[in-house]
């Protein structure tokens, strides 16, 4: 189930993100193509997937080792 939970999760930010783009680059006048959006929040995607899976790797290797000493 986990796997199906992380593609939703995924999937949600990607969505959020998206929107988040449509309504805050106009305000800061930064126009971008529809299509660029999706480009910029599939990267924003990626970026954030590596950052989780690099600090919950972290986390998992500081409570294998029994916390920070």
């Amino acid at each position: 189930m986990s796997l199906v939970e992380a593609a939703v999760n995924v999937a949600a930010g990607y969505v959020v993100a998206l929107a988040a783009q449509l309504v805050v680059f106009p305000l800061f006048d930064v126009a971008v193509s529809f299509s660029d959006n999706l480009i910029i929040g599939a990267i924003f995607t990626v970026v954030s997937l590596v950052r989780s899976y690099v600090l919950r790797r972290l986390f998992e290797a500081v409570r294998v080792r029994g916390g920070i000493a």
